[in-house]
């Protein structure tokens, strides 16, 4: 593959970051899970909540499967900008597209119980409805923290990078250490129904969210930095000029 067209395919995998972050917000606007409900909501409060959003869950689910795609090419450009930083596919851009493969499952499954649910609900009873009401929020937000090894394999990138300046800056290091810090409460959803460690509490959702949104703004403009600077050493590499040749039968001559 020619250079420049890797590198426009990179460029356009790392604005991908910015279309998962658009499509996340549009879908679940319009589904109206934000905020989460509580999960101290009854059985009723819960068949209103899926009959009266039957619509806009079910398209939030159908943006969702639009826009999730494009994680696995903005996860490949991060892992190459890792192993950039490795000198070679190494531990830190192997877990980083491991872990970042395994990313948009986190939203399918728990998504796809909640369609079902919602799809017709007429046809289950409220117990039903609510398991797969609490199944879907359970998922949702406690298994966030599943990624927080993710984030700080990034984070390790940017400190263990010898350049002046580096691919990824330090400041963007501490943001992924931070981050992922902060997607760990998330992890206590199924101890609590009330406070900051429910599905819906400061601690286990409103804080992460807030945190996955902000590296979902910085993550794409550190990755297109990190692309422009590879396409300049390319463009140095490539664009050296010849030394000229010496005909030495002319200069005998002369």
């Amino acid at each position: 593959m020619e250079q420049s067209l890797r590198i426009r395919l990179e460029r356009i995998s790392a604005w991908g970051g910015f279309i998962l972050l658009a499509g996340f917000a549009a879908a679940f606007a319009v589904g109206g899970l934000m905020p989460p409900l509580s999960p101290t909501s009854s059985r009723q409060e819960v068949v209103e909540f899926l009959t009266g959003h039957r619509t806009g869950i079910l398209t939030c689910v159908v943006l969702m499967v639009l826009v999730l795609p494009f994680e696995y090419p903005f996860v490949i450009v991060t892992s190459l900008q890792l192993r950039r930083i490795e000198g070679g596919w190494g531990l830190l851009s192997m877990t980083q597209l491991t872990t970042g493969v395994v990313a948009p499952i986190g939203f399918f499954f728990p998504l796809a119980i909640l369609s079902a649910a919602a799809y017709r609900p007429e046809s289950h009873s409220g117990d039903v409805l609510l398991a797969m009401s609490d199944i879907f929020w359970l998922m949702y937000v406690g298994n966030a923290c599943i990624y927080v090894l993710q984030v700080w394999t990034i984070g390790l990138g940017s400190f263990v990078d010898r350049r002046r300046p580096p691919l990824f800056p330090r400041w963007f290091g501490y943001l992924n250490f931070a981050g992922g810090v902060l997607l760990i409460p998330g992890a206590f959803v199924y101890l609590n129904k009330t406070g900051p460690l429910a599905w819906n509490g400061l601690l286990a959702y409103g804080i992460p969210a807030t945190a996955y949104f902000v590296l979902k703004i910085a993550t794409p403009l550190v990755l297109l930095r990190a692309i422009k600077a590879e396409e300049a050493d390319l463009a140095e590499t490539t664009g050296t000029p010849e030394a000229p040749q010496v005909d030495l039968a002319q200069e005998t001559t002369s």
